[in-house]
């Protein structure tokens, strides 16, 4: 068992946070009560990574897919859940009494202004913060984000002497600016990673959890830094 003090923590941490509608029904719930309750969970989360000295935390928001397929109504009531945490007060004195950068991810043109603006200020406010970020995956899919890239590296190749190389992709990401992710946690059971960063999570540990989202725990936490703190990373040698 690894001692405390020899904990190894991942420096970049990405989390799909699923199993917010399956809670629900299991607790005999409306749908947007488990997304809500998956919201303050991811507070507490956000809490608990920054403790253990972790200096960038990924979650996963909203997939592009979810944007395609989830019911119209159920995207409404996420959508304003989103506004209204964005908004709060409580939520922003928090972000900015600990320094805390909030980064917003993905194709946001076709979200809801309120959402896109209410989003956008608190990235815009806590943008020269630095110790601690938190980047927000939003209407984000890995291989919409391949495309894109295809598409940025479409038009650059069209000037002459353009080296394609692998820094060449990666600039041209809509995730550019994220480096690799050491480790990626999924709850509710399911092991896969649906996309999740393509590129960055070419060589991550990763930790699968049978709890639902609203239903993780920091010992949950905690057991899961500690696996990857035993883990030998060896990136192919």
């Amino acid at each position: 068992m690894t001692n405390e003090k020899d904990l190894i923590v991942p420096k970049h941490l990405a989390l799909i946070p699923d199993g917010n509608r399956r809670w629900a029904k299991t607790h005999g719930l409306e749908i947007f009560r488990g997304h809500s309750s998956g919201i303050k969970k991811f507070v507490e989360f956000a809490r608990w990574s920054k403790d253990r000295g972790i200096k960038m935390i990924t979650v996963w928001g909203l997939s592009t897919e979810n944007l395609s397929n989830r019911p119209t109504i159920e995207l409404k009531a996420l959508f304003n859940l989103y506004i209204k945490a964005a908004r709060d007060e409580s939520l922003r004195k928090m972000l900015y009494e600990n320094g805390i950068k909030l980064r917003i991810i993905g194709n946001l043109s076709v979200l809801p202004a309120k959402l896109r603006d209410a989003l956008m200020d608190i990235e815009r406010k806590t943008r020269g913060y630095g110790d601690y970020t938190i980047n927000l995956l939003i209407n984000y899919g890995g291989r919409d984000d391949l495309v894109y890239s295809a598409r940025q590296i479409a038009k650059e190749s069209k000037k002459r002497g353009v080296l394609i190389d692998e820094k060449f992709v990666e600039r041209n990401l809509r995730t550019a600016m994220l480096p690799d992710v050491d480790m990626i946690i999924r709850t509710s059971g399911e092991q896969r990673l649906s996309g999740l960063l393509p590129w960055q999570a070419a060589y991550s540990e990763l930790y699968f959890s049978d709890r639902y989202w609203p239903d993780f725990r920091k010992k949950d936490f905690d057991k899961a830094i500690k696996t990857f703190s035993s883990r030998q990373r060896r990136f192919g040698k």
